[in-house]
């Protein structure tokens, strides 16, 4: 894969891009160093099916994979692939005060909106205090001078620094202001951001971003183009795509990784992904979820009836690892599992085990073999998105496991954009996906945002982007417990306070977690350079990943 080569290609794909369509979203592309003609488009898969649709609003829960980290950018990043400092991006600097209700932050100064007015304050107080965020821990935010904020807490906020400072995203009050519903706004006609990318051309089948030509981290980027491909079959045409030369970038599962890696011109990284791989159970009937799976016994004992030391072998190929029940992710984090507490799920199915818990909660086995209780029969409905092959497989073994135990799973395929709609609104009832992990050593984040009653509403009212509790749980004592662990800097009052979480979670199950799957990113290494490796992962790099994949893309080069 040639530079040469590459070039022809992004031409060919421009004119696809033309070929198919009006774009829904266009800028002039005008730069005065004329970078975006310089060289050849990188071309990306972030996981997004056909077809696309524009959107780059941050608050929005189908936003397309750019918006975060290439057109809006947070305070701060922090790498997940290793511990490091948090790297600076809009913000300079930050400093607690000793109570945790106050956090200052220095912003960075000289930095402009790609429309050219500047960054202000304000605009970072309106990112924080607007209709679509839900920080309930936050008062407000005060503006001390022109490169100076402070976070004013209700209570000791500690552990909320990740999400205030590397999980939101800072947009620009001289638009997003003008917006009557900021979850709706699709923000498709030529975003203002500060990150490193503007968008040149939507269409339903490939986006493309052009440079920045005023960015503030000056010397990047240093490509001038990057697409984003829809793929109408997932990993399938991922792969058939790196094979024929038109694909760069992509994160996606290969059950034998080597049938690409054995050209030289393409590298490859395999990690652990911090985002537990799980069954998402729409569990709380109080908050309107209908169906079987609202039984805590049947969620218990479908739990033990899954083999995961199978879907490991055979969905994922090996490439995977066993997750935890209390959702503390397994190695990194072991510190915090309770003593007590199961320090990864159990490998094998114990189908009796989940016969017995069915049977002593009062269901009997059926003439078909599947258990019923009150006339109400043990089945679920259970979908995962077409294309994602790995889920797709995990979600066929665990049907048949769960037949074994008595339990029926339907299983069936949803388009990704179904998915995520549902998933935020509640209306499902079992779905194959994933919980945002931590990127810190620290599983409160996850505790908050997934578990906790302010982090989910009533069935049919859509979740926020900064909610993602989508099992729709609530337990006071895991809320009571959630927030002593933010107010405290103190390992063994957080270890104290988690142990209750864990608890609570372990015996309720509200998802059902699986494994944690290896991330596997290939890359062209022939025609750009300054990716991540094994022995210097300066960011993780997965090519969904928001602030930290725009990250990577503002450091690759021409070779």
């Amino acid at each position: 894969m040639l530079a040469k080569n590459m070039r022809k290609r992004a031409l060919v794909a421009t004119g696809l891009v033309a070929a198919l369509g009006l774009s829904a979203c266009s800028s002039s592309g005008d730069n005065d160093n004329g970078a975006p003609g310089d060289g050849a488009a990188l071309v990306v898969w972030a996981g997004e099916n056909l077809p696309l649709v524009a959107n780059f609003n941050p608050y929005s829960p189908t936003a397309l994979n750019a918006t975060a980290g290439k057109l809006y950018e947070p305070l701060f990043l922090y790498n997940s692939a290793r511990a490091d400092d948090p790297i600076p991006r809009l913000g300079e600097s930050y400093e607690w005060s000793e109570d945790g209700r106050e956090l200052t932050v220095g912003l960075r100064s000289g930095v402009e909106w790609n429309d050219g007015e500047s960054l202000t304050p304000d605009d970072v107080v309106f990112s924080f205090t607007n209709d679509a965020m839900s920080m309930d821990y936050l008062d407000d935010v005060e503006v001390v001078d022109d490169t100076t904020v402070t976070f004013h807490f209700n209570a000791p906020s500690f552990s909320d620094e990740y999400t205030v400072l590397g999980a939101t995203y800072i947009v620009p009050e001289h638009v997003f202001g003008e917006v009557d519903d900021l979850v709706t706004f699709a923000n498709d006609t030529d975003p203002v951001g500060t990150g490193p990318f503007e968008v040149e051309h939507v269409t339903d089948a490939a986006y493309t971003l052009v440079a920045n030509p005023d960015y503030w981290d000056e010397g990047h980027p240093e490509i001038s183009r990057v697409q984003y491909l829809g793929i109408e079959d997932g990993n399938t045409s991922a792969e058939s795509l790196f094979k024929t030369d038109q694909l760069d970038y992509a994160t996606f599962f290969v059950p034998d990784p080597d049938s690409l890696t054995s050209s030289p011109d393409i590298g490859y990284i395999e990690t652990v992904g911090s985002n537990p791989t799980v069954m998402l159970i729409c569990s709380n009937a109080e908050l309107g979820c209908e169906g079987a799976q609202t039984d805590k016994a049947l969620r218990q004992a479908l739990n033990l009836a899954i083999d995961r030391d199978e879907i490991i072998e055979k969905a994922y190929y090996g490439l995977a690892s066993p997750g935890s029940a209390t959702f503390v992710m397994p190695g990194r984090d072991d510190d915090w599992i309770a003593d007590g507490m199961p320090m990864v799920n159990e490998g094998s199915a114990e189908t009796d085990a989940a016969r017995a818990v069915l049977e002593t909660a009062g269901y009997t086995e059926g003439s078909d073999g599947i258990y019923e209780k009150d006339g109400v029969r043990a089945s679920i409905e259970f979908e995962s998105v077409e294309g994602w092959s790995d889920q797709n497989a995990a979600a066929d073994l665990i049907a048949a496991q769960a037949k074994r135990a008595g339990i029926e799973l339907k299983t069936n395929t949803l388009t990704q954009d179904q998915y995520l709609e549902r998933r935020s609104s509640g209306d499902y009832q079992m779905f194959m996906g994933a919980l945002f992990g931590t990127s810190i050593s620290d599983p409160y984040k996850i505790y908050r945002d997934s578990f906790t009653t302010n982090s989910t509403e009533p069935v049919g009212t859509s979740l926020s982007t900064t909610q993602t509790n989508f099992s729709r749980y609530s337990n006071p004592d895991v809320d009571n417990a959630v927030s002593v662990a933010a107010g405290t800097n103190d390992e063994a009052e957080k270890q104290a306070a988690y142990a209750i979480v864990q608890e609570n979670i372990v015996e309720d199950v509200p998802y059902i977690n699986l494994l944690h799957s290896h991330s596997q990113t290939f890359m062209n290494d022939a025609g750009f350079g300054g990716w991540p490796t094994e022995d210097d992962l300066y960011i993780s790099p997965a090519s969904y990943g928001g602030a930290a994949a725009g990250y990577l893309l503002s450091r690759l080069s021409y070779k």
